[in-house]
């Protein structure tokens, strides 16, 4: 599959956004998906992933309680809702697909090695 990320902009501290992933060229219905980002200079960080079936989800530390990935297989979307944003949460955003098909269907990746395609990336800023 081919992942378009988008969504990302401008948002003032405090707002919300939510990022969209879509695949093209095939079903996500095997795929768990994540959410990283990244900053100059540093790694690509997890900040949430989904089983394929929806049903499993976990979230880096600095986006519970503030970010809800959901996903409509129908749909072949995954999103990412960010509420409450902080300046420390401007980032390019990168959404990936990792197949599971021999997995769990509530197996959920969290490391970056394990998902095999990727989407573009779609900024993130934030301003105080």
């Amino acid at each position: 599959v081919q992942l378009q990320a988008s969504g990302g902009g401008l948002m003032q501290a405090g707002g919300s956004l939510t990022l969209s992933c879509v695949a093209r060229g095939g079903s996500l219905s095997h795929h768990a998906i994540g959410w990283f980002r990244q900053t100059p200079g540093k790694e690509r960080e997890l900040v949430s992933s989904i089983s394929s079936g929806g049903g499993s989800t976990t979230y880096a530390d600095s986006a519970r309680g503030r970010f809800i990935i959901s996903r409509d297989n129908n749909k072949n979307t995954v999103w990412l809702r960010m509420d409450s944003l902080k300046p420390e949460d401007a980032a390019v955003y990168y959404c990936g697909a990792d197949d599971v098909s021999y997995y769990s269907d509530t197996y959920v990746p969290v490391l970056e090695y394990e998902f095999e395609e990727w989407g573009q990336g779609t900024l993130v800023t934030v301003s105080s």
